[in-house]
């Protein structure tokens, strides 16, 4: 490996501007989202711009996208340097998408939740998160999905 300056970040520094923990410092390494160099001494040196991509990552995370998805849009990014405006804007597209995909999820369970509240149909006849196209009527009458639950 580079040897990078003595001034890089050391993984203390890096973790006090982050907010992180050195383990999950160490953590994002074993899945490929960081990549310390090490200097003469041996000791992981990061650069500036493991600051930012720490800091999307765990944007990321609080946003619901897992670990691995991150990890492999950062797999095809340079690493030890500061990442394009088109780079994150194509990752920001991608995030997107899958954003509005999941919003238009939640939205459709909710409006099927809406129907549901309150109308005590034990048939479940027309339940369409438990009974989609009336699945349960081939078991017989009656609300099948509490005879076997």
């Amino acid at each position: 490996m580079a040897a990078l300056p003595q001034q890089g970040l050391t993984i203390g520094d890096l973790a006090a501007r982050t907010g992180l923990a050195v383990s999950a410092i160490r953590f994002y390494e074993t899945h490929g989202i960081l990549a310390p160099l090490r200097n003469e001494g041996g000791h992981r040196r990061y650069a500036r711009s493991d600051i930012r991509r720490i800091s999307f990552v765990i944007a990321a995370q609080r946003l619901g996208f897992p670990l691995a998805e991150i990890a492999e849009h950062l797999a095809h990014l340079p690493p030890h340097k500061a990442l394009s405006k088109a780079d994150w804007q194509r990752i920001s597209t991608a995030f997107g998408q899958e954003i509005d995909r999941r919003i238009a999820d939640l939205q459709r369970l909710r409006a099927r939740l809406d129907g549901c509240i309150g109308c005590g149909c034990l048939s479940l006849e027309n339940c369409h998160l438990y009974n989609p196209d009336d699945a349960a009527a081939a078991g017989g009458p009656g609300p099948q999905r509490a005879y076997h639950d």
